[in-house]
């Protein structure tokens, strides 16, 4: 025993079991928290920290928000689908009308062409045979000055003699043509219109006529109804604007093209009383 055991301050107090238990259970509990706290400091040191985003939760109302915003978008897509439609056609049909504008010009201009040169071409037989009557005229008043009586007598006699022929030939034809159809436009043989059918048949005693009414009822001498003769020309309507053509063939008949119902046929006066008469023979 030391010297000092029984000193009674200097003796260090026992510790009872108990204390000692607690003190032990204490540093234990310490030292557990202790490495806890260690290990989760290192599984947090060894991993990256990551942040969460919450999106916001799609509800009724937005989820019709973006319905109505895409069915504006579509009908928006199609409206502009429709007017370049319409822009599209509209362009066509402004393409179309210049091109068919330009082709009825075309057209147009080659009708006038035709027309003027059909008008020369007429023109030119009217002075034609205004040049031959002024020409056989003359020569029948040099005849009637210088020859006898008896030389004036047989001119005259032969020129009546001649115009009978034309004239008989001039009726002998159109009378063979009855029967036949009216076409209008028609110059022959199958078919003839009322002035094609009087330039056909003065055209076998070589006389041309115009080709249309009203030109052939200025084309010789006008002669009245009550002195007509075999081979004078008739017209209804005025001369210059007859609508209708035919040739006196003697007895009080004629003959003439007059319509598609009846064709080419021989009438008497009284079926259709003519206008006028012009004597080319």
């Amino acid at each position: 025993m030391s010297h000092t055991a029984h000193i009674r301050s200097h003796r260090k107090p026992r510790r009872s079991a108990s204390t000692i238990a607690m003190r032990a259970g204490v540093a234990g509990g310490v030292l557990s928290t202790l490495a806890v706290a260690g290990a989760s400091g290192s599984a947090n040191a060894a991993e990256p920290v990551t942040q969460t985003l919450e999106l916001p939760t799609l509800t009724a109302d937005l989820a019709a928000q973006v319905a109505q915003s895409a069915d504006v978008t579509q009908q928006a897509a199609a409206s502009y689908q429709l007017q370049a439609e319409r822009d599209a056609a509209a362009a066509k049909a402004a393409k179309q009308a210049k091109t068919d504008l330009a082709e009825a010009k075309k057209k147009a201009a080659e009708a006038k062409k035709k027309a003027e040169e059909a008008e020369r071409k007429e023109a030119a037989e009217r002075a034609s045979r205004a040049a031959e009557r002024t020409t056989l005229s003359a020569s029948s008043d040099t005849g009637s000055s210088t020859g006898t009586g008896t030389s004036s007598n047989t001119s005259t006699s032969t020129s009546t003699s001649t115009a009978t022929g034309s004239a008989a030939a001039v009726v002998s034809f159109v009378q063979a043509q009855v029967g036949k159809a009216y076409v209008s436009g028609a110059t022959g043989p199958s078919a003839y219109d009322c002035s094609g059918l009087v330039q056909a048949a003065f055209k076998q005693v070589g006389i041309s006529l115009p080709r249309v009414s009203q030109a052939q009822s200025t084309a010789g001498t006008q002669v009245g109804l009550d002195n007509l003769q075999p081979g004078d020309i008739l017209y209804w309507g005025g001369a210059g604007s007859a609508y209708h053509v035919g040739v006196y063939v003697g007895g009080g008949m004629f003959v003439g093209a007059q319509n598609s119902s009846t064709g080419v046929v021989e009438k008497p006066l009284s079926y259709d009383p003519p206008s006028g008469a012009v004597r080319v023979l």
